[in-house]
């Protein structure tokens, strides 16, 4: 269960945080994350698929088209819990940024997203 919810955190990060096209995004969210999840950034708070992937959409907007998100240490579960450590940049190697995502499961599902920037 440990490495499928691992899977689940890299899968957000590619296919939910580094897609751009919304409408692919949204069908990501709806696979990854539980109906009433709740995405957490510092001093803000968003519920339901919609309202994250507007959410995520406002941050990808806010950065150079060429930029992705990329794990850069391997995730770790304890218990019902996850953390991905995260960098931001064109590539793996020009990280111009670093962060911290930490996932709250349920029954297989991300039902909460806490994400700390560095």
């Amino acid at each position: 269960m440990s490495n499928d919810l691992s899977l689940l955190m890299e899968e957000n990060l590619a296919q939910v945080w580094s897609q751009r096209d919304a409408f692919a995004r949204l069908q990501s969210i709806r696979s990854i994350y539980t109906v009433d999840s709740a995405l957490y950034h510092v001093g803000h708070k968003t519920t339901g698929h919609e309202a994250i992937n507007e959410s995520v959409n406002n941050v990808l907007d806010n950065m150079p088209s060429e930029f992705s998100f990329f794990k850069l240490k391997p995730v770790v579960i304890n218990n019902n819990m996850g953390r991905l450590i995260w960098g931001l940049g064109p590539n793996k190697e020009s990280i111009v940024a670093t962060g911290m995502d930490i996932a709250v499961f349920e029954d297989g599902k991300i039902e909460s997203l806490y994400v700390f920037l560095d």
